[in-house]
């Protein structure tokens, strides 16, 4: 939505982020709401009752609205999307990606920095643990390497352990190769403002993300607080990004699988790494299944989280590949080729 951040647009601009601004409604009633309003100045002179009354639903029990302060407030996020030249990207846009359009819950806006042709190019998201092994470390770096060296950009999530391994290794690939054509880049999805970088730690990461030619994501706007529920959020983005998921390593209650399963509920394909089944993995999850026991004993985590483990997956159907080059063999294969296969079997003996 590039075409929006114009002086003779900011109307159009501001009643976009007015909208988007509005956190009780979902995808479909702020689109609903954003084709019935002419102007920003129109939303904030309606009540909460009157955009209920509009969008013909039910009020959602302690909703807050003032739209006056809410038109403040996309009014500053214009003015810092064009001062720091962020795109913005809205769901009918044709810059949006239709991988991300098809699943349940799409952002309604995406926020931008960098390529955002990126976006609708052919895309691997590969996730993982924060407390990677030194053999975890280097299957994301490889197998980022290796999909960015074939043309497909690599999507994670710009946090630490597997997220960033995965990253670096896309930026490998493009500093090994400067000058090669259709070497693919690395999209980072922010669980926080497009202004801003979570972890603080991997300011650097993101800054050659950006000038290799890569791409930043997000839908929060600038200034807006991180909350916990947007890294979970972010997952769905992550896995929405792609056809394929790939997870390097998941000790149970992972945040990377719900990312797997954001992907398989949208039909997406998932495979794991062998390295996620190797001696090292295994040490660490262990060592994270005793501490989620203890905090299932305190009534601290669901017993979901505590038994959820790649294992789950495995016997479900979902493949196992060594590489990237194993990955391209598989995605051609029938489901459930790989679902008793022998390596599986001396994983865990």
């Amino acid at each position: 939505m590039q075409h929006i951040l114009t002086d003779e647009t900011d109307e159009t601009l501001v009643l976009t982020l007015s909208v988007a601004r509005i956190s009780f409604l979902d995808f479909n009633q702020k689109k609903k709401l954003l084709k019935n309003l002419d102007s920003p100045q129109s939303l904030a002179l309606q009540s909460i009752e009157d955009i209920y009354k509009l969008l013909q639903c039910q009020k959602v029990s302690r909703a807050y609205w003032n739209g006056g302060d809410n038109l403040r407030m996309a009014q500053a996020e214009a003015w810092q999307c064009k001062r720091l030249g962020i795109k913005l990207i809205l769901y009918s846009d044709e810059e949006y990606p239709e991988t991300l359009r098809q699943i349940a819950d799409p952002p309604f806006l995406l926020f931008v920095r960098g390529d955002e042709s990126l976006l609708s190019g052919r895309c691997v998201s590969v996730v993982g643990t924060r407390r990677l092994s030194t053999a975890g470390r280097e299957a994301a770096r490889k197998f980022a390497f290796d999909a960015s060296m074939d043309g497909c950009n690599v999507v994670s999530g710009l946090a630490y352990g597997a997220d960033a391994c995965a990253h670096q290794g896309a930026l490998d690939a493009y500093y090994d190769n400067p000058a090669a054509a259709g070497t693919g880049r690395t999209i980072a999805v922010l669980p926080c403002a497009i202004d801003e970088i979570v972890p603080y730690a991997n300011k650097r990461l993101a800054a050659q993300i950006l000038q290799s030619g890569g791409c930043i994501v997000s839908e929060y706007a600038p200034g807006m607080p991180t909350q916990k529920r947007n890294f979970v959020a972010r997952n769905r983005i992550v896995a929405g990004m792609s056809e394929a998921t790939v997870v390097i390593e998941a000790p149970n209650g992972s945040g990377a699988l719900i990312t797997a399963d954001f992907a398989l509920e949208e039909g997406r394909d998932v495979f794991f790494h062998e390295a996620a089944f190797g001696v090292a993995a295994e040490s660490i999850s262990q060592t994270v299944k005793t501490g989620l026991e203890k905090d299932f004993a305190a009534g601290r985590v669901s017993k979901f989280k505590l038994e959820n483990s790649p294992e789950r997956y495995l016997k479900e159907g979902a493949p196992v590949i060594k590489n990237y080059k194993d990955f391209c063999v598989a995605l051609t294969e029938m489901p459930g080729e790989r679902s008793q296969v022998p390596l599986q079997g001396e994983l865990f003996t």
